[in-house]
């Protein structure tokens, strides 16, 4: 659960949290250029972590 609310606050820190160090530097470049695609990636991203 706390995932989800650093995937909205600091969706960089919610992905690299998972152990996904290479989705994290994709999800930072996402939230740089745009913050919402950067916070949905890092959403799909736990949801998958969560699944597993």
């Amino acid at each position: 659960m706390l995932l989800y609310i650093l995937a909205i606050f600091l969706p960089p820190v919610a992905v690299l949290l998972t152990g996904k160090p290479m989705k994290a530097i994709l999800n930072l470049i996402l939230t740089l250029i745009f913050f919402v695609p950067g916070a949905v990636h890092a959403a799909l991203v736990v949801k998958d972590h969560y699944a597993h």
